[in-house]
């Protein structure tokens, strides 16, 4: 009985409440963060903090999650996109058009896994998960820090 409730526990919260279980789970999870971000956006701080708190969990839930999935950086698992989305926006001067083109350049940067996420992505457990989606949104964050600044 304990194993299946810990299988459970870390499906829901790896899947981020089983919202990896929906059509294009990457997506519906940056959307995930994106809701938190928008609901936290008045300081960087809580946004921080949310983001610190995903990397976290996620750090500690995805090796587990991903042997309990059974098979390798599954897609169900999406804390990672929500953690990254929340690092690609921290600090960024909140604009909707900011915030659009970060959505879609962080979801294009951990489609396309530009370097070194792409040799990331091949680790296994909580690394191989996390990892690539904090290249992408750091990427992502400078480069909307650059268009805040000079556009």
């Amino acid at each position: 009985m304990a194993g299946r409730f810990s299988t459970f526990f870390l499906k829901l919260i790896s899947s981020f409440f089983f919202i990896g279980y929906l059509p294009v789970p990457g997506t519906f999870g940056s959307l995930a963060g994106l809701g938190i971000y928008l609901w936290l956006k008045a300081s960087p701080v809580p946004v921080l903090a949310a983001c610190g708190a995903c990397l976290a969990v996620g750090w500690l839930v995805c090796g587990p999650a991903e042997r309990a999935f059974g098979t390798k950086d599954p897609g169900h698992i999406v804390i990672d996109e929500v953690a990254g989305i929340l690092l690609a926006l921290v600090f960024v001067p909140f604009d909707f058009k900011l915030i659009l083109i970060g959505f879609f350049f962080f979801r294009l940067l951990d489609t396309l896994k530009p370097y070194p996420a792409g040799r990331i992505q091949d680790l296994h457990g909580a690394s191989g998960i996390m990892l690539d989606d904090v290249v992408a949104a750091i990427y992502t964050n400078l480069v909307l820090q650059i268009i805040a600044r000079f556009i």
